[in-house]
């Protein structure tokens, strides 16, 4: 084994140990370095112990990114049971993204039962009339149907084509109807970034109104109930100067344009959204982000988390 600034250990049988998990060599197998089982374990710390160099966050994404075989099997849970005798392939992120090209979208977490992106302006996110359309939901179901053409894919809800940032997608069509039906159960966070046009004088507010959609397709705001869908916001001032404002926007409820059609009646549009008011877009793209999604994980039952980076251009016309 090869020096290390590391201290020797204590006992003989930790050298075995580590002597037994040294990968086997296979170049028939490209890109895949393969480790022996030698003792029973789960498939985590079995990963933790032989990638000891990596951080546990990175060796928890390799194998949420489907890296990771057990006797040649793809596997993504993390206390997969594992037997003297099995072989342990990991696939190295060069060949992974070769595996599949995933334009306009970044895989933020994929297990048996969902997958969760962050979508880059500019991509949609459902099919469309052309065939030839990258779209999100299209890319993803070539992706899954790469381990069985029987996987499916099912959008649970959807980002506007130049809105970026979180988007969940499930991979069987009962937990899509699980999450929809029992949406606002389920979810507990959803936050956006939205980079708005002037500066906002108030630190924090919310919005409440009905919003209806006229035949024009363009969503209209009224602050007295006349029969359309009841929509809250809040927002949060980031930071601000004279031409733009950088906000913090949570949604109560999940209204078609509702933070584009709230930030109008606000007077303060979002940037680049000229269909409710914008009168400039200097990122070329609507200055709205989809940064946090949290949820009860309707397998496990557990609170989930998930964020996307703010783009770049909204920190730097703001500041």
């Amino acid at each position: 084994m090869k020096k290390t600034n590391q201290k020797k250990p204590i006992t003989n049988k930790r050298n075995r140990q580590d002597k037994a998990i040294e990968p086997q060599k296979t170049p028939s197998t490209k890109g895949v370095t393969q480790y022996p089982v030698t003792e029973p374990s789960e498939l985590l710390p079995f990963l933790l112990q032989i990638l000891s160099k990596q951080s546990r966050n990175s060796v928890k994404s390799i194998l949420t990114r489907g890296q990771v075989t057990v006797d040649g099997k793809a596997i993504t849970k993390h206390n997969h049971p594992l037997e003297p005798g099995q072989i342990v392939g990991i696939l190295a992120n060069k060949e992974a993204l070769k595996k599949t090209s995933l334009s306009g979208l970044k895989i933020l977490f994929e297990d048996e039962s969902i997958i969760v992106i962050n979508k880059d302006a500019g991509l949609l996110s459902m099919a469309t009339d052309d065939p030839k359309e990258p779209t999100a939901y299209r890319q993803l179901s070539q992706y899954v149907k790469e381990d069985n053409k029987a996987n499916r894919i099912f959008v649970v809800h959807r980002l506007d084509r130049d809105t970026s940032g979180v988007m969940l997608f499930a991979k069987s069509e009962e937990l899509k109807e699980k999450l929809q039906n029992n949406w606002k159960e389920i979810v507990k966070e959803r936050i956006y970034t939205a980079l708005v046009e002037g500066e906002i004088k108030k630190d924090a507010g919310t919005i409440s109104s009905w919003l209806t959609e006229s035949k024009a397709m363009k969503v209209h705001s009224s602050p007295k109930d006349n029969g359309g869908q009841h929509a809250v916001t809040h927002y949060r001032k980031i930071r601000a100067n004279k031409e733009y404002s950088l906000l913090e926007v949570q949604l109560e409820t999940g209204r078609k344009n509702q933070i584009r059609v709230h930030m109008e009646s606000l007077g303060h549009p979002v940037a680049g959204d000229k269909k409710y008011g914008a009168h400039s877009n200097p990122m070329k793209r609507l200055g709205l982000h989809a940064t946090t999604l949290a949820f009860i994980h309707p397998a496990t039952g557990e609170l989930v988390r998930f964020s996307a980076p703010v783009p770049k251009a909204f920190l730097l016309y703001s500041k």
